[in-house]
C-alpha cells in the first residue's frame, strides 16, 4: 500500500471547503462524464470508540483511495491509504479502534488449461493500520498476492488484540480448498486453530462471547436438498441438529444472532408466512418462542445489538424491507439521534395506500419525500453518530453528531444538482389476472419537461430474484434518463424478492410470459395514466432485465418502439444448466423456478429493432449469449446494433469510462434507433 499526499485535496472534501461545492449555475442535467464519475466520499464508517472516521475518496473521479479522519479535530487533514498496482479501492470498515479492513478491486487474467485467457475481476482483503502500515492479509500473511484468503467472521470488540477468520487455503493440489476458524491476532497475523471445518459445513456463526455456536449442514434426505442449522449447546458444547429448511420448500429458517441469554438465539423464518419475521428460539427446548419483531407488510430483516462493554449484546433494534429499507429503534438514544437528524435536515415524508400483494388488504404507509435520513454508524457508547442523507434525487451526504452537534463531512457527488433529476414514488397497478404489482416510478423534473405524457422506459431489475428500492441509482439507468424528459418505471415484477412470498414464487416458470406480462401491464398502466406517450416507450434491462428486453422484442405486443438488453440471458437451457450447474442446492432450489420464452429459438419473431450490448469480462452471463442471438437475428434479417464494451464484468460499469460508454451507447440509440425516429 502506498501513503499519498492527497491531504489537500481530500481536505476539499470537508465542510467549508469550496472547491467541492456544487456550482450548477444552469438547469441543464449532468453529463454522462459526470453522472460516471466516481463519488467523492463513500462507505464512511466511525471506529468503535469514535475517535476516527474512515472512507472511500475520489478527488479526481477516477482514481480511489482510503481516507481517514480525527474525529475530534475534522480540520485536521486527514490520512490517505493509495491502492496496490493496478486497483481501486473499494470498501473500508474497522475492526479494531486502531485497524482497519480495506477492499480492493482489480482486473485479472487467468489462463485455463486448454490455454484460453479468462478475463474477470477480482476483489482482495487487506488489514491495516490507520496510516496504511503494517500490511497483512486476511489470512495473517504479509504476501498481499499469496493464493490463501480468509474472511472476517467476528470483530470480537470485547478482545483487543484478536479477530476471528474463517481460513482458505488451497492444498497440494492447488484445487481443494480446506476451512478451517481461526483466531488471528490483528496486529501481527497469528493464528491459532478454533475449529477445523470440512465440505461439510458452512455458515459458521459466533456468539456473543465470540465462540462458534452455529453452522449449516448440506445434505439429502431421501435424495431432497436441505440445509440444516446445527447449534453448539451452551452448557455441553455438544453440536446438535436443530431445524431443516428443504431446497424444494423455499422457506428458509436462519439464525441471525445470538442474544445475552446463551440459550436464547434470533432466528428469521418465512415458514408458513407470507412475509418473513424474527423469532426468539429455546435451544435447550428446540422450539420457537414468540415474536421479537414482524412487519405487518415488510419482510423482517436484520438485528442491531450492542458492541459497548456497559450493555453488551442489548437488542438496540430491528431492520425491515420497506420501498425504502427502514429501522425500528428499540434503544431510546439511537431513536433520538435519528430524530435530532432528521429535523435538522428537514426530512419528511408522503403516505399513500397500500395494498398487501398477499392478502388484499389496505393500509398506509409513509416513505421519503426527496431524501431519506438514516443512522448509519455509531460509537460503540453511543454518543457519535454517522449520519447519511440520501434519496433518488440525492447521492449521500455524510453527517457527524458529536457532542449534540451536527457537522457535515462530505457530499458524494456535490457536482450533480438535484433540480435537474426527476421525483421518484411508489406505486402500485393491477396486473392482468389481478395480481398487484409494487412499482419505483420516476418522472421528469416538470419545470423543464412539462405534465406529460413523456417518453418512457420499462427498467426490470436482474436476478430476477432482486428487487429495486427507493433510493439514489447509482448506475443512471433512472435519473440521467428522467433528467432528459423520459419517465422510468421500475416494475417489481412476479419473482421479485423482498416483496413477499406470493410475488416472489408468482413467478415460477413464468420467465417470458406472466412475469413478462407485469411488465408490459405497467406500460399499459402508465398509458392511462397519461404519464406514458403510447407510441414513445422503450425496454432496457441488465442481466435478467436484459434477457426481458430480449423477450419484448419477440412478443407482438406493439407496446415497445424499441429494445436494449444488456448481458441478456438468451438462452434458458444455458442458465440451468449453466449458471447452475454444479450446485445441487440450486438444482432443487431455483433451477425447477426457470422456464418459458427462450430468446433465441424464437430469433425469428422480433418485431422491433434492438441494441445489445455486453461486457467482455462478464463470467456472470457470458457474452455468448448476447453474441449468438445477435447472429440468430442478423441471420433473420432483423434490425439488431451490438456493442461489445472492452474490460467490463457483469457490473455494468467497472470504470467511469465504462460507465460512460453505456450511457451515451444507450442514450444515442434511442435517438436514432428506437422506432421511427427515435424515442
Amino acid at each position: 500500500m502506498s501513503k499519498l499526499s492527497l491531504s489537500a485535496a481530500v481536505a476539499a472534501l470537508m465542510l467549508g471547503a469550496s472547491a467541492l461545492a456544487a456550482t450548477n449555475a444552469s438547469a441543464a442535467p449532468p453529463t454522462a462524464a459526470e453522472w460516471a464519475k466516481r463519488p467523492a466520499l463513500r462507505g464512511v464508517s466511525i471506529s468503535p470508540d469514535g475517535k476516527h472516521l474512515a472512507g472511500v475518496v475520489s478527488p479526481d473521479g477516477e482514481k480511489t483511495y482510503i481516507s481517514v479522519w480525527n474525529a475530534d479535530d475534522l480540520t485536521k487533514p486527514p490520512k490517505i491509504i493509495g491502492p496496490p498496482p493496478r486497483s481501486n479501492m473499494v470498501g473500508v470498515r474497522f475492526i479494531k479502534n486502531d485497524r482497519i479492513l480495506v477492499s480492493s478491486w482489480q482486473p485479472v487474467e487467468t489462463t485455463t488449461g486448454q490455454g484460453f485467457v479468462v478475463k474477470s475481476y477480482t476483489g482482495r482483503n487487506f488489514i491495516m493500520d490507520l496510516d496504511g502500515g503494517n500490511v497483512m492479509t486476511t489470512a495473517g500473511g504479509r504476501d498481499q498476492f499469496a493464493d490463501e484468503a480468509g474472511s472476517i467472521i467476528d470483530t470480537l470488540p470485547l478482545d483487543p488484540k484478536n479477530v476471528l477468520v474463517d481460513l482458505f487455503r488451497p492444498n497440494s493440489k492447488g484445487t481443494v480448498y480446506v476451512q478451517g476458524i481461526y483466531k488471528m491476532d490483528a496486529y501481527t497475523g497469528a493464528m491459532t486453530k478454533v475449529l477445523q471445518d470440512s465440505d461439510k459445513f458452512s455458515g459458521v456463526q459466533t456468539d456473543l462471547n465470540g465462540d462458534v455456536r452455529a453452522r449449516v449442514e448440506f445434505a439429502f434426505d431421501n435424495g431432497k436438498a436441505y440445509i440444516a442449522q446445527w447449534i453448539r449447546d451452551p452448557a455441553t458444547n455438544a453440536w446438535e441438529e436443530h431445524f431443516r429448511s428443504y431446497a424444494a420448500d423455499r422457506e428458509i429458517s436462519e439464525i441471525i444472532g445470538f442474544t445475552k441469554d446463551p440459550n436464547i438465539a434470533l432466528v428469521r423464518t418465512s415458514k408458513g408466512r407470507d412475509k418473513s419475521a424474527i423469532f426468539e428460539y429455546d435451544i435447550k427446548a428446540k422450539k420457537m418462542l414468540g415474536e421479537a419483531f414482524a412487519h405487518k407488510l415488510f419482510d423482517a430483516g436484520s438485528v442491531y445489538e450492542s458492541q459497548d462493554k456497559a450493555d453488551y449484546g442489548e437488542i438496540l433494534g430491528f431492520t425491515y424491507e420497506g420501498p425504502d429499507g427502514g429501522s425500528y429503534w428499540l434503544d431510546p438514544t439511537l431513536k433520538a439521534a435519528e430524530d435530532q437528524a432528521r429535523k435538522a435536515l428537514q426530512y419528511q415524508t408522503v403516505k399513500t395506500e397500500w395494498t398487501d400483494i398477499a392478502t388484499g388488504e389496505k393500509a398506509r404507509i409513509s416513505y421519503p419525500d426527496g431524501a431519506k435520513v438514516s443512522l448509519a454508524d455509531w460509537s460503540n457508547d453511543r454518543k457519535r453518530f454517522l449520519i447519511v442523507r440520501s434519496g433518488p434525487k440525492v447521492a449521500a451526504e455524510y453527517y457527524l453528531i458529536v457532542d449534540g452537534q451536527i457537522k457535515l463531512l462530505a457530499k458524494a457527488k456535490p457536482w450533480i444538482a438535484p433540480e435537474t433529476l426527476g421525483d421518484m414514488r411508489v406505486v402500485q397497478y393491477p396486473a392482468r389476472d389481478g395480481l398487484i404489482i409494487p412499482a419505483f416510478l420516476t418522472t421528469p423534473p416538470k419545470a423543464s419537461f412539462g405534465e406529460g405524457p413523456y417518453p418512457t422506459i420499462i427498467l426490470p431489475h436482474g436476478g430476477p430474484w432482486g428487487r429495486d428500492d427507493l433510493g439514489w441509482d447509482g448506475s443512471g439507468w433512472v435519473q440521467y434518463f428522467a433528467a432528459r424528459g423520459y419517465a422510468v418505471l421500475q416494475p417489481q415484477f412476479r419473482g421479485s424478492e423482498g416483496w413477499g412470498q406470493k410475488l416472489w414464487r408468482a413467478g415460477d416458470k413464468e420467465w417470458g410470459q406472466k412475469m413478462q406480462d407485469d411488465k408490459d401491464d405497467g406500460a399499459r398502466w402508465l398509458i392511462d395514466q397519461k404519464i406514458a406517450a403510447p407510441d414513445r416507450i422503450a425496454m432496457h434491462g441488465f442481466s435478467y432485465g436484459g434477457y426481458s428486453a430480449m423477450a419484448a422484442s419477440v412478443r407482438p405486443n406493439g407496446l415497445y418502439q424499441c429494445a436494449i438488453a444488456g448481458a441478456g440471458v438468451s438462452e434458458i437451457a444455458r442458465i440451468k444448466t449453466g449458471i447452475l450447474s454444479g450446485s445441487r442446492w440450486g438444482k432443487e432450489f431455483q433451477e425447477p423456478t426457470i422456464d418459458g420464452l427462450s430468446p433465441l429459438k424464437n430469433a425469428d419473431k422480433v418485431s422491433i429493432p434492438i441494441l445489445v450490448y455486453h461486457g467482455d469480462r462478464d463470467l456472470t452471463v457470458e457474452m455468448s449469449h448476447s453474441e449468438r442471438f445477435v447472429q440468430a437475428l442478423k441471420n433473420a434479417g432483423k434490425d439488431v446494433t451490438f456493442v461489445k464494451i472492452a474490460d467490463m464484468a457483469h457490473t455494468a460499469g467497472d470504470t467511469p469510462d465504462q460507465q460512460v460508454k453505456v450511457l451515451t451507447t444507450i442514450e444515442n440509440y434511442l435517438k436514432t434507433g428506437c422506432g421511427p425516429g427515435g424515442l
